[in-house]
């Protein structure tokens, strides 16, 4: 395999080469260095890079192989760790100057466990400060570009994680998820996301935003998204939110036949404007499940009638959220935040607590009527993202109505399914004209990952996408 193979190579391939000796951790681990050296900080995906330490643990890893010890499921494997989620070795900065050099002393659980799998961490990718919009570019690290073209949006708050897997930096990266934040990027760079069940990866420290963010991964195969989501799951007493049960045997159990499947189909939740170039890929795609002997059910207006709520909640919620989270740095850094941030900080004063709770019990009656129509489907596809990539230096693309902190208006697919808890992941399905990749997404009733990734998995063999690649 040549070096740049190697980068793009999937986990799945290069673990039982690893395991069986065939390939070293150490090669593999310079491989993929050499690379991000080579393409760094043209992409500017990373905020944070460890080569040193990562190299250290190529040669542990290696070591533990040559002396016949018993190594982990991701023993060797290169992983990213998105600049939101708290490390003991390398800072967490969470995009913003306000937090630059901040430093911890304790992994979030499930860095523990890829550590314990055997992965080699590189360091950190970047993201939006505090992960507040779904535009690559912060204050503290500018604009991550968009491989499939430089300038353009790589997409939401795990932007570097959705860029670094796209780029060939290895196989594995983890994004997180609180209105579409690993399901946008992989949109935008043409990789394959999933957001969980709400609960199934434990998060640390637990987020004060309603039970919104999900952690998970971001790969460009299915099969490495089910065998890296398969490690960072399950409960943890840090996370009282954490499901108690374990994660089903996600790569084992992969290959599916779709064939009868009841699947519900919307191209717009009955509210969203769609770029017509993105609806017509997306709804191409659907078509691949009519072809495995899916029955697509293009549903109506009536169905979803309580999805018209959707944009009232998420302007209320995401505003409030960022004013209890963010309000106390005015003071000091307002003139250093982003300003779509300030903006919507302040959009989020002088609502009582009556206020909130009034608009937090239609949220949960919303977060009801989704769960009782998934009662009546298998799984539900919508467009993963409204729009292709736009120029990164701007919040909204220029064809679409202008705001000072809305950028919502083109991502109204996601975050209903942060709302109610669902697993849901953007699936690679084409590109538009000008060669910027389009996602569609793929939801199941709450708990049902498995469902989604085995979705995919078909979805894959029938129109695969892994073996294009962005050149850079």
């Amino acid at each position: 395999m040549s070096p740049d193979d190697l980068c793009f190579a999937p986990a799945s391939e290069l673990v039982p080469l690893v395991q069986s000796k065939q390939l070293s951790p150490v090669e593999l681990c310079e491989a993929v260095l050499r690379r991000i050296e080579a393409l760094e900080p043209k992409l500017n995906a990373f905020v944070a890079l460890d080569g040193d330490k990562a190299m250290d643990v190529a040669k542990a890893v290696e070591g533990q192989i040559q002396r016949g010890e018993a190594v982990g499921p991701l023993a060797g494997m290169p992983v990213t760790i998105k600049d939101l989620a708290v490390t003991a070795d390398l800072p967490t900065q969470r995009g913003s100057l306000s937090m630059k050099g901040n430093q911890h002393d304790v992994d979030t659980p499930f860095v523990t466990r890829l550590r314990q799998a055997g992965a080699v961490v590189l360091g950190k990718t970047t993201t939006s400060e505090f992960g507040w919009k779904g535009v690559s570019h912060s204050p503290l690290t500018g604009i991550t570009h968009n491989p499939w073209q430089h300038g353009m949006n790589a997409g939401a708050s795990s932007a570097g994680a959705g860029v670094a897997a796209a780029a060939g930096y290895g196989p594995l990266h983890q994004g997180s998820d609180g209105a579409g934040s690993i399901r946008m990027p992989s949109h935008f760079c043409g990789i394959f996301g999933i957001k969980p069940s709400f609960g199934r990866v434990p998060s640390w420290p637990v987020g004060n935003t309603d039970q919104v963010s999900h952690n998970g991964p971001m790969t460009r195969t299915v099969a490495d998204s089910a065998m890296m989501l398969q490690v960072m799951s399950g409960p943890h007493p840090w996370d009282h939110y954490s499901l108690e049960s374990p994660p089903a045997e996600y790569a084992g159990r992969l290959r599916r036949d779709l064939k009868g499947l009841k699947i519900a189909y919307s191209p717009d939740l009955r509210h969203a404007r769609v770029d017509p170039e993105v609806g017509s890929l997306v709804a191409s795609g659907v078509q691949a499940f009519v072809d495995m002997g899916c029955n697509v059910e293009q549903v109506s207006d009536a169905d979803i009638a309580f999805a018209k709520e959707g944009p009232e909640l998420i302007h209320f919620f995401w505003a409030v959220h960022e004013t209890a989270g963010y309000k106390h740095l005015l003071p000091e850094w307002e003139d250093k935040l982003d300003p779509g941030l300030v903006a919507c900080i302040k959009a989020g004063e002088g609502f009582s607590a009556l206020d909130y709770m009034a608009m937090r019990a239609r949220k949960l009656a919303y977060m009801e009527a989704w769960h009782r129509f998934m009662e009546n489907y298998d799984l539900l596809i919508t467009p993963a993202v409204s729009v292709a990539a736009f120029p990164a230096d701007r919040l909204n693309p220029e064809h679409w109505p202008q705001h000072e902190w809305d950028w919502v208006q083109w991502a109204e697919f996601s975050y209903p399914f942060n709302f109610s808890g669902q697993p849901a992941a953007s699936i690679p399905c084409g590109f538009t004209e000008a060669g910027l990749p389009v996602g569609l997404q793929v939801v199941a009733p709450r708990f049902d990952d498995l469902s989604v990734l085995q979705a995919a998995a078909a979805f894959e063999d029938a129109r695969p996408w892994a073996d294009k690649r962005p050149v850079v």
